[in-house]
């Protein structure tokens, strides 16, 4: 009787390992840690690595993209939601503090690759709708745009400055709450009043 072969991973199956790997590395050393440590946290050669992704450039990207998907189906998820631009700026918020380095990789360099231009304009198509539905359901000021998203975004970045993960945390819930209270329809008139 022959032993059962052992089957190898397909080309996604390890371009995901290869993935979650880089994710764990990133999260602990930041975007420019050695891709040796990919290459050790994910069980495989080098040439592996190189197939899926030809630079750092590339996982970066991919990472990236993942991280896109992801929000995609969180919105599919909340899509029914009146407070969905909420829900969806809360989970932003968690991408962010659980990885920084990515988080960060995303405001610096996406701003001069043309390659990120797909994957930024994915992100405000995904966004747009359930901001529509917030002002529809009058939880967000009418004269907020789309284009104001980017800056709602960079604001829930501020988070980064926390020099633990507790305090990004805080800062995070802090900085969610300015942007809801900012957005409701009253806050122009409130502020108005006071001035």
């Amino acid at each position: 009787m022959k032993p059962a072969a052992t089957k190898r991973p397909d080309a996604a199956t390890r371009r995901a390992q290869l993935l979650d790997a880089a994710d764990a590395v990133f999260i602990t050393h930041g975007v420019n840690a050695p891709l040796e440590l990919v290459v050790e946290r994910a069980g495989v050669g080098r040439a592996t690595l190189y197939r899926q992704f030809p630079d750092r450039e590339a996982i970066l990207l991919a990472l990236l993209e993942r991280s896109t998907e992801l929000l995609q189906a969180q919105a599919l998820a909340v899509q029914e939601r009146p407070d969905a631009f909420f829900a969806l700026l809360g989970y932003l918020s968690e991408r962010i503090v659980r990885s920084p380095a990515l988080s960060d990789y995303w405001r610096s360099s996406s701003l001069v690759d043309p390659r990120f231009a797909q994957v930024r304009k994915r992100v405000w198509s995904t966004l747009e709708p359930a901001l529509a539905q917030a002002q529809r359901a009058g939880l967000v000021r009418a004269e907020v745009q789309a284009d104001d998203i980017s800056l709602l975004i960079g604001m829930l970045g501020a988070a980064l400055r926390g020099t633990s993960d507790a305090e990004r945390r805080r800062l995070a819930r802090q900085a969610l709450e300015v942007i809801r209270r900012g957005l409701r329809p009253d806050a122009a008139t409130d502020a108005a009043s006071r001035g």
